[in-house]
């Protein structure tokens, strides 16, 4: 009996991989065994990154409240304290943006929780 190999699928999967190695530089784009360990790691580090990403705009938008916070009389942990303590439920990526981008608004939600 003749050796069976499914060349349909091992030539689907090297063709995968090469395809998503498009764009890499030298033998990483076009030599499936070179392409295949730098693409696990670029996945690996695109799935890392999703996770720093999340954590660096936190850390932005918290930088950016605080310094308006600041200008206002206030710290950004007091005025975090002082907006649960009214019940007042909006997360920092909104009040970033109104402290950025309407600073009228943002000051009168700082005198409503002074």
């Amino acid at each position: 009996m003749p050796r069976s190999v499914n060349a349909v699928a091992s030539r689907a999967r090297r063709k995968r991989i090469l395809k998503q190695a498009k764009g890499f530089y030298g033998k990483r784009k076009n030599v499936y065994t070179v392409a295949k360990n730098v693409l696990e790691k670029g996945l690996t580090y695109s799935y890392v990154g999703r996770k720093l990403k999340k954590r660096n705009y936190r850390q932005l938008w918290i930088a950016r409240i605080n310094a308006a916070v600041r200008a206002e009389g206030l710290t950004y942990s007091v005025f975090m304290n002082k907006l649960a303590g009214k019940n007042i439920d909006l997360n920092r990526k909104v009040l970033a943006d109104l402290a950025m981008n309407e600073p009228e608004t943002f000051k009168a939600l700082v005198a409503s929780v002074k």
